[in-house]
C-alpha cells in the first residue's frame, strides 16, 4: 500500500522549491479536519487570484487605463506585503526548506518530523504568508537520503483539485521563465 501511494505521487507533476514550512503532530478531531479543508480552500483561492492578477499584468500595454490598473496593482502588492509583515514577521515564520509536493503528499527533510505518524504540514507562501496551507498527513515512507514522504489524508476533493491547479500554474510559470531566459 505504501509503495502504491508513493508511485502515484511520483508520477504526478509536483511543486519543487523552498518554502517556509513546519510539520507538527496532527489534531485529528473531525471538526479540526473539516476546518483544515475549509481554510485550505480559502488559501488556495487567494493564491489563485494573486496568480491570475500577475498573469494579466505581465504584458506591456500603452493603454492609459491599463497603465492606471498596473499602478493600482503595484500599490496593492505593496499593501499586501506590509500586511504580511505585520501579521507574521519573517522572523516568526518557520524555517525555509526544499520540498516537493502535489495534491497527494509532500517530501520533506526527516529532521522536521515530530515523533508521531499522524502529521500536520504547514506551508507558508510568500504571496500570503499569514495564511498557511495546513495539510493533514501520515508518514508513509522514509528514504536513505534523509527525506520522508507524507501522504495527505482527509483532503476534500475541492482541496485536491485546488492543489493540482496550484502545482500546474507553478510548473507553467517555471517553463515560461525558462523559455524567457533561453531567448
Amino acid at each position: 500500500m505504501h509503495d502504491k501511494k508513493w508511485q502515484e505521487f511520483s508520477q504526478r507533476m509536483a511543486y519543487e522549491g523552498s518554502l517556509h514550512m513546519a510539520v507538527e503532530p496532527l489534531d485529528n478531531a473531525p471538526e479540526a479536519l473539516a476546518g483544515y479543508n475549509e481554510r485550505n480552500l480559502h488559501v488556495l483561492r487567494a493564491l489563485a487570484s494573486l496568480d491570475e492578477r500577475r498573469a494579466e499584468n505581465s504584458g506591456e500595454d500603452d493603454n492609459p487605463l491599463m497603465q492606471e490598473l498596473l499602478r493600482m496593482d503595484s500599490k496593492i502588492n505593496v499593501l499586501m506585503e506590509v500586511v504580511n509583515r505585520l501579521l507574521i514577521p519573517i522572523t516568526q515564520l518557520p524555517g525555509q526548506h526544499v520540498i516537493r509536493f502535489n495534491a497527494l503528499g509532500v517530501v520533506v527533510p526527516q529532521d522536521l518530523l515530530p515523533a508521531t505518524e499522524q502529521l500536520l504540514v504547514r506551508l507558508h507562501f510568500d504571496a500570503c504568508r499569514a495564511l498557511p496551507l495546513e495539510l493533514p498527513g501520515r508518514l508513509e515512507h522514509r528514504f536513505d537520503d534523509g527525506s520522508v514522504y507524507i501522504a495527505f489524508i482527509e483532503s476534500s476533493e475541492m482541496v485536491e483539485d485546488g492543489l493540482e491547479r496550484f502545482v500546474f500554474r507553478h510548473h507553467r510559470r517555471k517553463v515560461a521563465e525558462a523559455r524567457a531566459t533561453a531567448l
